[in-house]
């Protein structure tokens, strides 16, 4: 079964080719919409058999790579492109010098128009001598209107996983699209987890400029993701100026190093804020800072709200006692704190700063700071 729309491209070209259809590249563009990039292309090669794939970062239409180029032809006019690639001009665009570089003789670009109203191109090269024959291109025509409404199909899965990703983030999507949407289903997840906020915030969102202040969110939220990220944080929730981000634990990676892996990533994002700042004070703006805490434990992850509007919520005590912690990182002056259990998974060197009482939690609770420079 073909999962999703690199497969297809690949099987289709393949088979094409071997019923002796004249084609030595092969490139369908699927739209999407994504706050990285503004389409992506699976491109199939008779040299490799293989079909690579390629994401168009947004403001590409502003690049000489596509400006005159057969793509914004197709797209501007609607119509096909068609363009022999021997004797080119000597002003050609660089999408057809290179191909004539690589020895092919033709290339043909039509246009995929879905009921979604979204567009797609389906981009066909050959190195035959002589290039395409005009029943080649009334057979590649019967070929895209057949695939069209898989290529639909594709597209739209494609554009609905990107979009959830985005705005829910990869493991609620998951879940959603698995069938977990009822209100009340939930799951439990082993995790370390991070609870960090910005220092002062309510008093810049008082002072900024909603631009500036907006631009500064996304630098920090930028900056504790990359950092989190990389050493396997899943960002589950933005609050305010606060994120949510769990270390799952489970078969492949143990309790220690979850929590190994959620301090890297504190202090990976202190080194981080260090050159941020100094680049903030060279343009004569304020510096920010940030509080973590890190705790570890169960959560409930899962499905609340009204009948017909939810939200994928985590909730529990281990949520509630980061939280906490980050909270009294402001009181105690540290930049990260964390729990007891938290303490005793990592081999880090840790400062006891005593026992706290938490909002919300009966008995005090001890609290450590850990020597990051020590990881």
């Amino acid at each position: 079964m073909i999962e999703n729309r690199y497969d297809f491209t690949n099987e289709l070209a393949s088979h094409l080719s071997h019923q002796g259809a004249p084609i030595d590249r092969l490139l369908i563009m699927f739209p999407t919409i994504n706050p990285l990039y503004a389409a992506t292309s699976a491109t199939w090669k008779l040299s490799t058999g293989k079909t690579e794939t390629f994401q168009a970062l947004h403001g590409i239409q502003q690049t000489e790579r596509f400006i005159g180029s057969p793509i914004q032809l197709l797209l501007d006019s609607g119509r096909g492109v068609r363009q022999s690639l021997t004797d080119l001009a000597e002003n050609a665009h660089s999408a057809y010098t290179e191909l004539a570089v690589e020895g092919f003789t033709d290339y043909y670009a039509m246009p995929v128009t879905f009921n979604s109203g979204l567009n797609s191109a389906f981009i066909v090269s050959t190195k035959t001598e002589g290039g395409f024959s005009e029943c080649d291109i009334l057979n590649f025509r019967r070929v895209r209107d057949f695939i069209a409404p898989t290529l639909e199909v594709f597209s739209l899965r494609h554009l609905a996983t990107s979009l959830m990703d985005t705005y829910v983030g990869k493991r609620t999507s998951k879940k959603v699209f698995s069938g977990m949407i009822k209100r009340g289903d939930a799951d439990t997840i082993h995790a370390a987890l991070w609870f960090s906020d910005l220092r002062e915030f309510t008093k810049m969102s008082e002072h900024l400029p909603a631009d500036e202040l907006l631009m500064l969110l996304n630098d920090y939220f930028e900056l504790i993701a990359a950092a989190t990220t990389a050493n396997g944080g899943e960002i589950l929730r933005f609050i305010g100026d606060a994120m949510l981000i769990v270390f799952p634990i489970d078969d492949q990676v143990s309790k220690q190093s979850a929590c190994q892996a959620a301090l890297e990533s504190a202090r990976d994002a202190r080194q981080s804020l260090a050159t941020f700042n100094h680049m903030r004070r060279r343009h004569g703006k304020i510096e920010i800072r940030f509080g973590v805490g890190l705790n570890v434990g169960e959560v409930a992850y899962g499905n609340v709200g009204a009948p017909d509007r939810l939200d994928f919520t985590v909730i529990g005590p281990a949520v509630n006692r980061t939280a906490r912690l980050e909270s009294l990182s402001k009181v105690l002056k540290e930049d990260v704190l964390v729990s007891k259990d938290f303490s005793e998974s990592v081999n880090v060197p840790m400062r006891s700063l005593g026992e706290h009482q938490m909002k919300g939690i009966d008995e005090p609770q001890a609290v450590f700071a850990p020597d990051l420079g020590r990881i």
